[in-house]
């Protein structure tokens, strides 16, 4: 596939370190970037300081703010938006979408208005033989660790096995390892629910619990996400794998999470709205948390670490009290669903 240009819709930092990695590895990138003055930046000093700062970008890539522009001839499509923006960005850029393009998501979220997954965004979106062509990525990878080409491990899922192997041998590099999966549900599921568990992990830390507390909370909270993801119809053994387990752990220890720093100034009394008008970044896990107790109601599952989230993060419950309420719920057996 190197013989045809990837476009990359977003221009954060995983959008730049899969850019970046794309160029090495002798694509021809071209990254849509929302904000016309990034936009000339990176063209101008190959780097995207805002948002992957110190990183020097590749001659092969080229940046720009017109959705036509970026997805004229593109066949491959890495779709890294937030995943709150990715209907409004895709209800603009599917006009501009060639027919035979694969389209691969790696916004991890549920969309709050509608508590639907992104395939479902998507599959509302693309015309009626788009969603065959639509893969999910996901799994533990910070992005400035892949930019510097930090050995990875990620899953793609897509609904046709085909498309999820072609995307598999085109994103590969040296560090950068793909595997296949036709579980979508679970991919989606896996890469949104553990922002929220992050953040409940570093409430934990914020208000200055130890590792016996940390462990508990994202080995429930792994219990949880895999009982929603598989009344939705995911297969058990994805939530064991990368886009389960292994982007859990990853954001819920690795001190570039950002929905981990939320989580720990959430513990320290730090009010929410100052948090987020600090962060450059979008930290998923606020957002989702709320789509995902939306979903699990209407699924009539139990979360009670996603509830313990929504009420802090909407000031019901100070951080102390939801430890305390969480470890007074009624004994059950580990393995009850």
């Amino acid at each position: 596939m190197n013989n045809y240009q990837i476009t990359i819709l977003g221009g954060g930092s995983f959008g730049s370190a899969m850019a970046k990695m794309l160029g090495e590895n002798g694509y021809q990138v071209t990254m849509w970037v929302y904000e016309p003055e990034l936009t000339e930046q990176i063209n101008a000093t190959r780097e995207n300081a805002t948002f992957l700062p110190g990183i020097e970008l590749p001659p092969s890539l080229r940046a720009t703010s017109s959705l036509a522009d970026a997805l004229d001839g593109a066949r491959l499509v890495l779709s890294v938006t937030p995943s709150q923006v990715l209907r409004t960005v895709w209800q603009q850029a599917v006009a501009h979408l060639h027919r035979e393009a694969i389209v691969v998501c790696l916004s991890k979220g549920i969309e709050v208005a509608t508590s639907q997954l992104m395939s479902e965004v998507l599959a509302e979106i693309v015309p009626p033989d788009g969603p065959q062509r639509l893969a999910f990525l996901s799994g533990p990878s910070f992005a400035k660790e892949i930019a510097v080409d930090q050995p990875t491990a990620v899953v793609v899922g897509a609904v046709d096995e085909r498309v999820a192997q072609t995307v598999q041998q085109a994103l590969a590099t040296p560090s950068f390892r793909l595997y296949t999966t036709d579980d979508v549900i679970g991919v989606e599921l896996g890469g949104a629910l553990k922002n929220v568990i992050a953040v409940a992990v570093g409430v934990a830390q914020g208000l200055g619990l130890g590792y016996n507390s940390q462990a508990a909370l994202i080995t429930r909270g792994l219990a949880e996400i895999s009982r929603l993801a598989v009344h939705c119809g995911a297969n058990p053994l994805t939530l064991a794998g990368l886009a389960g387990v292994g982007d859990l752990v990853l954001t819920c220890t690795g001190h570039l999470s950002r929905n981990l720093q939320v989580g720990v100034r959430l513990g320290r009394g730090e009010p929410l709205n100052e948090i987020l008008d600090s962060m450059l970044m979008v930290a998923e896990g606020i957002q989702t948390a709320r789509s995902a107790l939306t979903l699990a109601q209407r699924q009539q599952v139990e979360m009670p670490i996603t509830q313990m989230v929504v009420e802090v993060i909407r000031g019901e419950l100070q951080p102390q009290s939801a430890i305390k309420k969480l470890m007074s719920r009624k004994p059950k057996a580990e393995r009850e669903f």
